[in-house]
């Protein structure tokens, strides 16, 4: 009776599981059979599971389009900003930690930075558009760097402040006595011991960079200059949806950001461990 009950346990966990498959795998299998059929039978009024004639013209199309211009600007944009969000993110993280602040001010600061995170975008979008328009910033690659700090500074600041609270004191203290300058110290033991952490933060900060689409529709202008987020949109048109053209280059802004994280899925998991012990 026993061995029943956990056969029909373990039978409608597996049928648990295929749902869960099938609801997260469709829509993804749906830009790809919709990437692979012809502009033709893309707009048939009943659309078929499967294509009746596989093209590679749609990523062909997408590509004479100027795709690697756009995919260049969105790789610089998205690591140079998560490389400037890291290194400040990590100089205050650990000078909160490790530095007394008269009146709670460490507390005061990260509830700031808190509140700048959750503030909606458009708020912050119009001042700052003010400002960079001042010091010709706008249509400006850098500028939208310093402006993505907005978004990938606070959470890069939260997040290597929760990893590095938990870094023990004692290498540090041992480093000192043996005459290692700040500097040194901070180089061979902290960031080491912060490599994990990094890597985590480093993998969300690329993602919400590349994806970020409304401060890059404000400040960019020149389609030479646009994000992929921008290209994506331009396929959207007043009179028709290139609805081929659009899953191709859906997939192929994809597999960057991707591959990447695959890359660093040990270090990912690893950096997450060490955040919750």
């Amino acid at each position: 009776m026993t061995g029943s009950v956990m056969s029909r346990k373990g039978l409608l966990f597996w049928v648990l599981m295929i749902i869960v498959l099938i609801t997260v795998l469709f829509p993804l299998y749906w830009i790809l059979i919709t990437a692979l059929k012809t502009p033709l039978e893309n707009i048939l009024p009943v659309p078929s599971l499967f294509p009746k004639k596989v093209t590679l013209e749609n990523f062909f199309s997408v590509m004479r389009t100027g795709f690697f211009k756009n995919l260049f600007n969105s790789l610089f944009v998205a690591f140079t900003s998560t490389f400037f969000s890291l290194v400040l993110a990590f100089l205050a993280s650990y000078a909160l930690l490790r530095y007394k602040f008269p009146y709670k001010l460490n507390v005061l600061f990260l509830i700031w930075v808190l509140i700048v995170k959750i503030l909606p975008p458009m708020v912050l979008a119009i001042p700052l558009y003010t400002l960079f328009t001042k010091v010709n910033l706008i249509n400006n690659l850098w500028g939208l760097i310093l402006v993505y700090q907005v978004y990938t500074l606070p959470y890069c600041i939260w997040m290597l402040f929760g990893f590095m609270k938990n870094l023990p004191l004692e290498f540090e203290q041992a480093a000192e006595i043996d005459g290692a300058s700040k500097l040194k110290t901070l180089l061979s033991i902290v960031v080491p011991l912060s490599s994990s952490g990094i890597a985590a933060t480093a993998i969300f900060s690329i993602i919400i960079a590349w994806d970020e689409f409304l401060f890059a529709l404000l400040f960019i202008r020149s389609p030479s200059l646009q994000t992929l987020p921008l290209k994506i949109v331009s396929f959207i048109t007043e009179y028709e949806t290139l609805w081929g053209d659009l899953m191709a280059i859906g997939l192929l802004a994809t597999l960057p950001v991707l591959f990447f994280s695959g890359y660093y899925y040990k270090r990912l998991t690893e950096g997450f461990s060490l955040g919750l012990k």
